[in-house]
């Protein structure tokens, strides 16, 4: 059998990213993928199949730091989690890149400025055909492109909310959106946020990065194959080979670069469970940091109700504020953003609260908009994935918690000032992923970060991780696009240094 130039383990943002920009290359890349495609079945549109009944989540679970299991709720899937994502593509802030003081401690640097980026935000917005609008938001970082669409409609309800929200000093701005929202609609009048999409007008890893990909002859896909191990070679530096299981069967390929992309846990699982004689600690990990840092953002709902108001939209995540990203609005430290949830119904709010009659729920939900609030989570070493045999142990130790409850205030004021006089609040856990992030982080020194500034790892140096795994921080907004920006930018560096060589 022929070996592949390169393998990719994983198919969502990073992974399929990864390969569209290396597609063109001509190398022989085959992607491993642990599961398969989502049918185009009604079952997708189904909220109460979706939240009420978990019908897609996976039937796993993970380990509290002490034993307790938990379902953690990732998806493994052609796409990865992006099937399921809020499509929010936002560029991390210029400010994200810096040193930046908070409440509760001091979110690092990264390696390199946001001028580093730009250039591959652009081109990732492109891929992603991102719906936006530049000007409306203070916080916004240079773009050297504009977006390659408008925004994504707004519905009347959300835009007398957002005409109230800007009438009183606020700066509420567009979302920017990968999402065609005709095509959407067509199939089934509901939000896309934790809706899974197959090909329905979504832009998620599939239906962009990873159709631009298989578009090539030398980009090959194999669904259900579950990476077991990454062997190095007798110098202790190449990886040698990588071991999956298909059909219950194990397999194993033999690639000159190897690009893991499983997702923040998986991907320091995975390098973790390939511990070796030269490696005891694990692959890439002679800095002792695989695992360590991870970060889930802090995250709440907040409702907001008047009996006055009707909200009649459907899908209605359209516009954010940024007002508190950079500083608490009176000179104090950042609190992070605030964005719309895709419109909560009754059958929504019953997995929540199963014995209140639906009906009720759908009655209180006409009079409500719901928000999302995201404050950033801080680089912490105790914060952490570990191994036990298969088990996955996730410590995660929270960091700058008084500021998410701050921001949840704020909002709860503002929206209490535009007319709504009762919002209620209700945080996330571990249970719903939140923009896990930072377990393999990049670094200018090989004792302080497993991976150098593009995500190849110090110690092996044809293995890269090129996923949300390499982010030394969290911000404050969705990672998506900053995920896909780098894989880029990574593709980039392979394309000119190691398959030219």
């Amino acid at each position: 059998m022929m070996q592949p130039d390169i393998v990719i383990i994983g198919s969502g943002i990073g992974g399929a990213t990864v390969a569209s920009g290396l597609a063109a290359s001509g190398a022989s890349i085959v992607i491993l993928e642990a599961g398969g495609h989502i049918a185009d079945l009604p079952v997708n549109r189904d909220q109460r199949a979706i939240f009420q009944r978990g019908h897609f989540r996976p039937k796993e679970f993970w380990h509290e730091h002490g034993g307790a299991a938990f379902n953690p709720g990732n998806y493994y899937n052609v796409g990865g989690n992006s099937k399921f994502y809020g499509a929010v593509l936002y560029r991390y802030r210029r400010e994200d890149f810096a040193e930046m003081q908070h409440l509760e401690g001091v979110s690092p640097a990264w390696p390199f400025a946001y001028e580093e980026l730009e250039p591959w935000y652009s081109k990732a917005e492109q891929l992603f055909n991102v719906r936006g609008a530049l000007g409306e938001d203070p916080s916004e970082p240079v773009h050297s492109s504009p977006y390659p669409y408008p925004p994504v409609p707004e519905e009347p309800a959300i835009a007398r909310v957002r005409a109230r929200l800007k009438a009183n000093g606020l700066h509420p701005a567009s979302l920017p959106l990968g999402v065609d929202i005709d095509r959407w609609m067509a199939k089934a009048k509901t939000p896309w946020d934790a809706h899974p999409n197959s090909d329905d007008g979504k832009m998620d890893a599939e239906t962009t990065a990873l159709a631009a990909a298989l578009k090539h002859a030398n980009v090959s896909l194999v669904t259900h194959a579950r990476v077991t191990g990454l062997v190095s070679g007798e110098d202790g530096r190449t990886i040698k080979s990588v071991r999956y299981i298909k059909d219950g069967v194990e397999e194993s390929l033999s690639p000159k670069l190897v690009i893991l992309s499983a997702g923040a846990v998986q991907s320091a699982a995975l390098l973790l469970r390939s511990a070796d004689a030269r490696h005891p600690n694990g692959l890439a990990n002679g800095s002792d940091q695989v695992g360590r840092n991870f970060m889930n953002h802090n995250s709440s709902a907040v409702i907001a109700l008047s009996p006055s108001y009707r909200n009649d939209s459907i899908y209605q995540k359209t516009f954010g504020l940024n007002d508190y990203y950079l500083s608490d609005g009176a000179g104090g430290p950042p609190l992070g953003n605030i964005q719309l949830l895709g419109r909560v119904s009754g059958a929504i709010l019953k997995a929540n609260m199963p014995y209140v009659p639906e009906v009720l729920l759908d009655a209180i939900s006409a009079h409500a908009i719901d928000f999302y609030t995201i404050t950033e989570d801080l680089p912490h070493p105790e914060s952490r994935v570990s191994v036990d045999g298969e088990r996955i142990v996730l410590k995660w130790t929270r960091t700058n918690w008084q500021s998410h409850l701050r921001l949840v205030a704020r909002l709860k004021a503002d929206l209490k000032a535009a007319g709504f006089p009762l919002v209620l609040s209700r945080s996330f856990d571990k249970r719903t992923p939140s923009h896990q992030c930072g377990t393999v982080r990049i670094g200018l020194d090989a004792a302080t970060s497993p991976l150098d500034v593009h995500c190849r790892a110090f110690e092996h140096p044809n293995l890269f991780v090129v996923d949300a795994s390499f982010l030394p921080t969290s911000a404050a907004v969705n990672p998506a696009l900053t995920i896909a920006a780098q894989a880029l930018r990574v593709a980039d560096h392979i394309t000119r240094e190691d398959l030219r060589a």
